[in-house]
């Protein structure tokens, strides 16, 4: 059957069912009332029975007006026959006397049947009234309740139940249809329950979408009080620009910068409707059922929270992705904080108090290990600025954030530990793109220019007229405004993290150690030791190292300058770089020796000395590697003019000591089994060319002779019973001559004799002279074993 029909089918019922009701006696509306309830469409009957009353009404309104004139000419003639009436009434009245009199006794015992008919016909009447005025509230209230219900009016619905079920319902009787309601009360309050229920899974479902939204605009309302100077939470100051913090007076804290900004920001109430909270609330604590609906809807938020705190794998790749996570993390706790203040008990503040402490372990571990795998400073300063959005508005809501605090200042060490990665890779650049030369300036301006960037305090060279040169290369004022920058880079982080300006200046001070004795004293090593380093670079370096060592007070002052913190208060930490550039200076100092000695070393290949040849005369000249090794010398230590006195002379004693060393490594290597006593004398004319150096003004002569040539004028000129005889003594004339040393050469120069001089045995002189060598090779053996002993 189709809609239609079957709508046709039920309109002809209701109308026939009204039709008895119009004209069936009182006696019978009960079975026709019992057909109605029996059905589903009693709502659509008691429309219809509403708009046949109103017809009916209309038509006795007509029926009214239609006869209104009549009754008024009605009244009329009545009041003309008003006192006929009177004389009427009178004969009545007598006549009625006269009746009374003679029918006295057959009228008592028709008023006795009558009054018994009476008496039925009302109490009747009123039983059926009765009836009427209890069913009519029953159904008054029913039908009250289904427009409820209709209207999703639940908690109102309840009441209406509650009040049919208690009072309407028992009073009205056992009646059908009532019992028909009382069936059917159970199954609407779990309608209305099960419906209220729905609504708040969407509730929870909607608050878990906006949650995001609604933390943001909590963060916002906080943003737009702290940030002044721009209105966008997401503003930044980036490390490419560190002088801006101050143009806009960062350094201050930023609690001592509130403004309160005049803008509005919606609240967690104006995106949210938290009516189907309290709906359902209500509605359970009609039914009785207040803890069950407490503790579900404490259950499903604890699952929420645990969804909210988990963050996304990628989440420290970008700030977008913990502004989400911080977003409905606040969003979470906005809600719940609305719920507290706007609800009786359905959370209280230990429960909220729980899930903070909860949240806040997650929030600190999850942040931990994300922030973990960040190398971008900026990105950890502009994750700093955001924690401490969050932590400020949640403290705004009263939960306690002194945990979050600590961790940012863990998260300090990891953002100081960034910032000497990217420090180490710019000095390195810088060093590797210096040219280690002094700085040409040809104009004032130019002078002005590097004189801001690094505090040069030289009246002589201010003297000067241009062009002049500075006594640094470029890498000494871009190496010292690296270091302010870091510095900036550090006083950006420790901003309004509730710190002291003490506390502040302890961390930047001890970041700034960081930075000079492990990144930048590192880089100056590798500046030092990389290969192709020349002595030119190295005495560059030196010189650098000395100025930056002088400016490193500057640094202390600027440090004070911005911290507010004068550099002389008890306690307060000091800067190591002067440590650091004095052990640079020494390595660089070091290296020079190294490579000068390596560079002699060189030369020293070169040599090629005979050694078993004859004796030479007088006019035999110095070897070519020696000449060109003091001409070397010679223009190397004109490079040590500027540096200072100690170093090039140490470097002069070194090469010379070095070159004496190396001499004297050729005269005992084991290879060379046989020397001459001709090759002797050619070392000692070399020697003898170090010592004309001497007289030219140079400083090798003094000390070559004081070591090698003492065992050369032993052997040439044979003066060994002065050797024997005074060794040992402090006024010894060959005091630096080690026996082991005479020992080795002599027994050398007796095997280039026994090979050379086949027919020595045959002359004399020569005899005499290898048992003499004999004799005193016996003579050293027992002097050294002697001192052994």
């Amino acid at each position: 059957m189709s809609p239609a029909e079957a709508a046709a089918l039920t309109a002809a019922e209701h109308e026939r069912i009204l039709r008895e009701i119009e004209s069936t006696d009182t006696n019978c509306i009960g079975p026709t009332l019992r057909s109605v309830y029996d059905g589903h469409e009693h709502g659509l009957f008691m429309d219809k029975l509403d708009a046949r009353i109103r017809n009916h009404d209309r038509e006795i309104e007509k029926m009214c007006n239609h006869h209104f004139q009549g009754f008024v000419d009605s009244i009329t003639e009545l009041l003309k026959v008003r006192g006929e009436a009177q004389k009427l009434k009178s004969q009545v009245i007598d006549t009625n006397r006269h009746l009374q009199d003679d029918g006295k006794d057959v009228s008592q015992t028709l008023t006795l049947q009558c009054r018994v008919q009476q008496r039925n016909i009302i109490f009747t009447v009123m039983l059926k009234f009765l009836c009427c005025c209890l069913c009519l509230p029953v159904l008054e209230m029913y039908s009250r309740l289904q427009e409820q219900m209709k209207a999703k009016r639940y908690y109102p619905a309840l009441r209406t139940l509650e009040q049919l079920e208690r009072t309407c319902l028992p009073k009205a009787g056992q009646y059908r249809f009532c019992s028909i309601m009382s069936e059917n009360i159970p199954k609407l309050r779990t309608q209305i329950r099960d419906t209220a229920m729905t609504q708040l899974r969407d509730f929870l479902e909607s608050i878990r979408k906006h949650s995001d939204k609604i933390g943001e605009t909590a963060i916002k309302q906080v943003s737009l009080k702290i940030f002044p100077v721009n209105l966008n939470p997401d503003f930044t100051v980036s490390l490419k620009t560190p002088s801006l913090i101050f143009s806009l007076g960062f350094q201050a804290n930023i609690k001592h910068r509130t403004c309160f900004v005049s803008l509005q920001v919606p609240g967690a109430p104006d995106l949210v409707d938290f009516s189907p909270v309290y709906r359902c609330l209500h509605i359970y604590t009609v039914l009785g059922l207040r803890d069950v609906f407490e503790n579900y809807y404490r259950k499903q938020r604890r699952k929420q929270a645990r969804l909210v705190l988990q963050p996304h794998s990628n989440m420290h790749e970008t700030l977008e992705g913990y502004r989400r996570y911080f977003n409905q993390i606040v969003g979470f706790f906005v809600v719940e904080d609305h719920v507290l203040h706007t609800t009786q008990g359905l959370v209280n503040r230990a429960y909220v108090e729980e899930l903070w402490e909860l949240a806040l372990s997650k929030i600190i571990a999850a942040l931990r290990t994300h922030s973990s795998y960040c190398d971008n400073p900026d990105l950890v300063l502009d994750l700093k600025n955001l924690i401490v959005l969050f932590a400020d508005t949640l403290q705004g809501y009263g939960f306690p954030v002194s945990q979050l605090f600590d961790m940012l200042l863990e998260m300090r060490e990891q953002y100081g530990e960034i910032l000497l990665k990217r420090w180490n890779i710019t000095f390195r650049q810088v060093l590797d793109q210096d040219n280690y030369s002094p700085i040409p300036v040809s104009t004032e301006q130019e002078y002005r220019h590097y004189t801001s960037q690094f505090p040069l305090q030289d009246p002589e060279l201010e003297k000067l007229p241009f062009p002049k040169k500075l006594p640094f290369s470029e890498f000494v004022p871009k190496v010292y405004c690296q270091l302010k920058e870091f510095i900036y880079a550090c006083l950006k982080y420790s901003e309004d993290l509730h710190l002291s300006s003490t506390e502040v200046d302890d961390m930047i001070r001890k970041s700034t150690n960081l930075l000079l004795t492990r990144t930048l004293s590192h880089c100056l090593q590798y500046a030092i030791k990389k290969k192709n380093v020349g002595l030119a670079e190295l005495v560059q370096v030196i010189i650098n190292t000395t100025h930056l060592e002088q400016s490193c007070h500057y640094l202390e002052e600027f440090i004070s300058n911005i911290t507010n913190v004068p550099p002389h208060t008890v306690n307060a930490t000091k800067l190591y770089g002067t440590s650091t550039f004095k052990d640079a200076r020494h390595s660089a100092e070091a290296e020079i020796y190294t490579s000068l000695n390596a560079k002699i070393d060189q030369f020293l290949q070169l040599a090629d000395y005979d050694w078993l040849v004859s004796a030479q005369g007088d006019n035999a000249e110095a070897s070519d590697y020696l000449i060109d090794l003091i001409a070397f010398l010679r223009s190397t230590f004109s490079v040590f003019t500027n540096l200072p006195g100690k170093v090039a002379q140490t470097a002069c004693m070194s090469a010379c000591k070095h070159i004496s060393t190396s001499l004297m490594q050729l005269l005992l290597d084991p290879e060379v089994r046989q020397i001459s006593m001709g090759a002797l004398h050619q070392l000692y004319i070399d020697i003898k060319e170090c010592e004309e150096e001497e007289k030219d003004g140079g400083k090798m002569g003094r000390s070559l002779v004081s070591a090698c040539p003492q065992l050369l004028d032993l052997f040439l000129q044979w003066d060994w019973s002065t050797y024997l005889a005074d060794y040992g003594k402090p006024t010894c004339k060959y005091l630096r001559v080690n026996p082991h040393t005479a020992l080795a050469l002599l027994e050398k120069m007796r095997e280039s004799n026994r090979k050379n001089n086949m027919f020595a045995q045959f002359r004399k002189t020569d005899r005499d002279r290898q048992k003499l060598m004999d004799t005193i090779i016996k003579q050293l053996r027992n002097l050294i074993a002697q001192h052994h002993a």
